[in-house]
Order: C-alpha cells, then structure tokens, then sequence
C-alpha cells in the first residue's frame, strides 16, 4: 500500500521520526542537517509563504554579527552542500567574496543563501501553518492547514522553531488600547516596532519628528539609516537608551569562549535564580552596538556639525515610563522619561516613535493540546533540559532559540545552531550522526575539585577528546 503525509483513509499514514515547526534559520539548519541522514523521515512546516529572514530590517549595509562560518552547517560539517561557501560558488560570488576580505556576510546575502538552501530541501513545506497538536499511542498528530487544504501529519518527536514576537513597552501598550478603546486615531502620528520599519520608512520620513527607542545593533541601524538621509526631510531625530550608554558588542576572544558547550553546562547547572540574574546582566555580550557602526555614527554627526548644530539628541539611562497623545499639532506622541540614575522625568515630543526594544518569546496556542506533556517552570516558562527538550518524557519535544533562560546567551546566536542541531540530531537518533563538541574552551567556569586536564589545552588534546567524546555512548554523553 502507498503511503500519504496527509493520512487519509485509503492509505496508511507516513510517521515523521521528527516535525519541526517554524523554519528560521535554526530549523532550516536542522533540515538540511537531517537531509542526508537515511535513518530520519523529516518535514518541516513554515507558515509563510516563503524564506525571508526579518525583512523590515534588511538594510543594503546590514551585516550579520558573526563570521560566514555561523551558517546553518559548517560548524556541523564543513564538508555539507549547503554551506555558505558552496553558495557563494553556485552564485559566482565566491571571488568577490574573498577579495572584500571581510568575514561578516550581508544581512541581505544570508537572506538569499538561506533561501538558496530551502529551496533545494524537499522536507520544507512553506504555506503549512499549523493549528493545533495532539498526543496518543506514542504519536504527536498535528493539524496542518496546507496549499492542498487541511492535513493531519504525524511524528514520533516535535522540534519548536516558532521564533520570537516582536516587543513593545506596556506605556505603548496601554497608549494603543486607550485609543482603540475609544476608537480614536492620532492623525500625523506613527508608532511602529523596527521589525516593521522599512515597510513603513517613507511614511516615517513625511513627519517632523521620528524617535528611536532602544539600545542595541538594531536601534542604532535605524539610527544611522534616519541620520544618512536627514538632511533631505527635515525632520527632528532622536534616540533614548536606558542603558547608561550606547554599548559596543563585547567581541573579545576569551568572551567568546561563553559560547561553548563548556559554559553552557556551566549555565544550565545553575540554580534558576541565578540564571535569571547572569542574563539581566550579560545583555551587552549579545545585545550590544557593532563598534564599527558606533563609530560611523559619531562621524556623521560630526561631520553635520560642521554647519551648525545637529537637529538631533540621544538621550542615555532614560526609560520610557509613559506615552501619550501629545497637545501640538506637530507631534502625535508626549513621551515621558525617566532618568534612571537621576530619578527624575523629562518629557519629549514626537510625532513618529521607532521600538526597537528586541523580541520575546510566545508560546503557541497549538501546543494547548498537549500542554500535560511539556514541564514549565515556576516562572511558567518551558523547562529545557540540557539537550533542548522540553517534554515530560525527555527527548519528545525540542525548541530552538527559546531557551535563553535557561542556556544563556549562546542560544539565540547562529554560531551555535549547528552544534544544538547535532545535539538534537544525536538525541532523535540515539547515536551521534554529527560530532558533538563537548570541550572547546581554554578557560574553566566552575569550580573544580582539581586542575582541570584541559587547563593546558592544546589543539591535538582538544581533538583527542572531541573523538573520545564520538565514541562514547550516548547514555553516557547525555547524562
């Protein structure tokens, strides 16, 4: 009897080994990490209609904050067809590539090689938005509404790649449901998340004023966008940080050594509380400014200040405590600050407000059926174990990228998708496809009873014990 992903009565059912949900970048590197794997039935549902990787903030300058090698593979296998390189060799781009001598690719050119990869994975199904999910006899079931109408797809094990939402201050928040409350628009006004921004850019530029809130890449992006094209507006720019100052990404080798699977075990062993504390104050190692745009926005203004004062301020340790519709005709929103360490407000007028004030994560409603099945914390988020699931029954469930409560900064950055990919890849599957780095670090983070053997590191022992750690089963790897 033939077999049908879509289950109906005249043929038996196909069984996905694994089904993600959401292709990001972090499952689109988990499909074609699974691609040649004989040993996995995959499929991968995308609701958009499309690959496209934040497309309201795909500057023509935007670059990513990691090396090429951060692809969706090569940390994984450098040896797979869907590396970054091999894309730049299919585009003709390889050479020009190596001549710019810069290993930061364009945001907008890791959008094309990602879409370049999806394009070519029979296990990625945009259009597929799914609705709801069910659990019996050992079998997730999941709703799926398709471009061939609805389907009920099944799988042994979930991966979540649903992504994060954009974020919004409450003081916006209570400000739009006032309004909607009342059904009363603010005519000339615009508030707006930057996940939105280049769709909604011209209309930013006909107001008399535009202020970006935020601290991070994304916030001075805008910035520096707004200010480049100024002087050919007109209008007021302004950009309020509460952090105590526009920080630069902290980009340090040792620094980065934090992004291992050494301090991931370091992180994730810490009581909650503590995890909690270290992410609040480990912001500036993943949320910071590009040094190199820091100073490109500085030697603008002060180029512009050669004629005269800059129409423009950027204001510091000031969080935004409430927005309101302002009095002037001229600007829609009265914003009130709050001067963190002088504890004292400061009003500000704007007609047009940019938040670009991060994402969080939302867990979807689809998982409502199956919600007996996932631990939570006492702070009600998902409880991740060490390798990424979140299923009562351990190795049922994984998520990608919302486990930052819980593994710390390294899960939101591309340079460790490949190796939480091969974590998953390896706990599907019960035996190590892709070797899973277990010591790559020159430091040691916790304390230890003695000196640590790899306290004097060196390649060739790093690599011995990289290939001592394949070998090894998987029970005692992953306990």
């Amino acid at each position: 009897m033939t077999t049908s992903a879509s289950g109906t009565a005249s043929e038996a059912p196909v069984v996905y080994d694994l089904l993600g949900i959401g292709v990001g970048p972090f499952n689109l590197g988990l499909a074609a990490l699974t691609e040649p794997i004989a040993e996995l039935r995959t499929v991968f549902l995308e609701r958009s209609t499309g690959f496209d990787w934040h497309p309201g903030m795909m500057l023509s300058e935007a670059h990513l904050q990691v090396p090429f090698m951060a692809d969706l593979v090569t940390m994984a296998d450098p040896t797979s067809p869907y590396s970054f390189l091999n894309y730049l060799k299919n585009a003709g781009r390889l050479y020009p590539f190596y001549i710019r001598e810069n290993f930061y690719p364009l945001r907008a050119e890791y959008n094309k090689y990602c879409q370049w990869v999806a394009a070519q994975l029979p296990s990625v199904r945009f259009s597929s938005e799914v609705t709801a999910v069910d659990y019996a006899q050992g079998r997730y079931t999941v709703q799926v509404t398709g471009p061939d109408g609805p389907q009920l797809l099944q799988a042994r094990k979930l991966v979540l790649g649903t992504g994060s939402v954009p974020f919004l201050p409450a003081a916006l928040r209570a400000l739009n449901s006032e309004l909607a409350e009342h059904d009363v628009a603010l005519p000339g006004a615009l508030a707006l998340h930057n996940a939105d921004y280049l769709n909604r850019k011209a209309e930013l530029q006909k107001l008399s004023s535009i202020t970006v809130v935020g601290s991070g890449q994304s916030a001075a992006e805008v910035y520096f966008d707004l200010l480049s094209e100024q002087p050919a507006h007109g209008y007021q720019l302004n950009w309020v940080t509460r952090s105590p100052r526009f920080f630069p990404l902290e980009y340090t080798k040792l620094t980065l050594e934090m992004t291992s699977p050494e301090y991931v075990d370091y992180f994730h062993a810490l009581p909650l509380s503590e995890r909690d504390r270290l992410g609040a104050e480990q912001k500036g190692l993943y949320k910071g400014i590009d040094a190199e745009l820091i100073n490109a926005i500085y030697d603008l203004l002060y180029q512009r200040s050669l004629d005269g004062p800059v129409r423009t301020r950027l204001i510091t340790n000031s969080s935004v405590e409430a927005v309101q519709a302002a009095s002037s005709e001229q600007a829609g929103f009265r914003v009130r600050l709050r001067q963190i360490e002088q504890q004292s407000d400061l009003e500000l007028e704007t007609a047009g407000l940019v938040f670009a004030t991060g994402y969080c994560y939302r867990e979807p409603e689809f998982l409502s059926g199956v919600r007996e099945r996932i631990n939570f914390d006492e702070e009600g988020r998902f409880e991740v174990d060490r390798w990424y699931s979140i299923s009562a029954e351990p190795g049922e469930i994984f998520v990608q990228n919302a486990e930052l409560h819980s593994h710390g900064f390294a899960a939101p950055d591309l340079g460790m998708g490949a190796y939480r990919n091969s974590c998953i890849i390896r706990e599907v599957l019960g035996w190590e496809y892709y070797a899973v780095e277990r010591r790559i670090a020159f430091q040691e983070f916790g304390a230890v009873d003695q000196p640590s053997a790899f306290t004097q590191n060196t390649p060739a022992r790093m690599a011995a014990e990289n290939a001592r750690s394949t070998r090894t089963s998987l029970a005692e790897v992953a306990r």
